[in-house]
């Protein structure tokens, strides 16, 4: 396969690991790059120390490029961005912030940078400071996507940029990559489908819910990590919705998050307030949401935890390895290309 995705970053097949904290793991990353895809590392949970050691451990499990993402509206993820850039990552991407000095900083020694948008304003802005690629996140994507459909964004963002668009959110075979590619995709991202391999470090009690769950089965809902999210439906998540946002259990888990991270908790609490309410308010939102997520990947937990995934989880059926998975859909694109050609014909 051959798109002006694979051959920026050198890789076999137009498919993205998307950054998922606590699965986009040094081993899951290398398992999606070694199968000719990108792996994308998750430094949303980590240290900027845990971000260095993450990415040389990558290379010590890889010889094929890779990438790491930085949420920049995190606390510490200006700093594991620094780290990314000094230890000189293939691809950098960035979400929920401006990533202008990513950009310049990585083309100094010939990365890229990929921003992963949700609409076309983001995305030409982006552009416009030279970001290599977009990730465009549909609504059906998990987590964070906004109201326009992986269906109508892509080809608006095609038809409006000059930089590649890779699709995320609605992708899970072959058959979602040649509807991308025809959309005017240079390649997908995927989350949804590739936490469900046998490589994937989620637990396996989610691992079979995804399983179990239709396309129908989710939630979506700015009540859980205060932008609008999507979240496997189940009764904890439902719970969680409905209760929106808890200052005290924020109070507690900010304190967990700034251990986490490394950061005085002193340091973090005063540069939450000095930000503002609305962003004080985003930010207990999340500490909240991390807590939950963290729980179901890692614990299985499905009484507190909750895990974004997409819809996409009603259509996978099975825990292949990466390297099987990608196989097949190599095959299943083919598939897909040869009953549009007799169609056409």
């Amino acid at each position: 396969m051959k798109t002006r995705l694979t051959e920026m970053t050198g890789i076999r097949y137009p498919i993205l690991l998307s950054g998922m904290s606590w699965i986009s793991t040094p081993k899951m990353v290398a398992a999606v790059s070694n199968a000719g895809g990108l792996g994308i590392l998750a430094t949303g949970p980590l240290s900027s120390a845990q971000t260095r050691e993450a990415i040389r451990e990558i290379r010590t499990l890889t010889d094929k490029p890779f990438g790491a993402n930085a949420s920049l509206m995190f606390p510490g993820a200006a700093d594991n961005a620094k780290v990314l850039l000094q230890e000189k990552v293939p691809v950098i991407n960035f979400a929920l912030g401006k990533g202008d000095w990513i950009v310049k900083e990585a083309h100094k020694y010939g990365g890229k940078v990929f921003a992963t948008v949700v609409n076309l304003k983001h995305a030409q802005r982006a552009q416009d400071f030279g970001t290599d690629a977009v990730i465009a996140t549909g609504q059906e994507a998990a987590a964070h996507g906004e109201d326009v459909t992986s269906l109508v964004l892509i080809p608006h963002l095609a038809e409006n940029l000059k930089i590649p668009v890779i699709a995320a959110g609605g992708f899970a075979d072959g058959r979602g990559i040649a509807a991308a590619l025809a959309l005017g995709a240079e390649g997908v991202a995927m989350g949804t489908r590739l936490m469900t391999t046998k490589e994937s470090p989620l637990h396996d009690h989610y691992k079979t819910l995804t399983q179990e769950k239709d396309v129908y089965d989710t939630l979506f809902s700015p009540r859980f990590d205060g932008i609008l999210c999507r979240v496997m439906k189940t009764d904890a998540a439902k719970k969680a919705i409905k209760n929106g946002l808890s200052w005290p259990a924020a109070f507690i888990n900010s304190q967990e998050i700034a251990k986490q991270v490394n950061i005085p908790y002193f340091k973090l609490f005063l540069g939450v307030l000095a930000s503002g309410y609305q962003n004080a308010r985003q930010l207990a939102f999340m500490a909240n949401a991390f807590k939950a997520i963290k729980v179901a990947t890692e614990d299985g937990d499905t009484k507190t935890g909750v895990l974004p995934v997409g819809q996409v989880q009603g259509l996978i059926h099975d825990q292949p390895t990466v390297a099987e998975l990608f196989e097949r859909i190599v095959k299943e694109a083919q598939a897909a290309q040869s009953r549009v050609n007799a169609a056409l014909s």
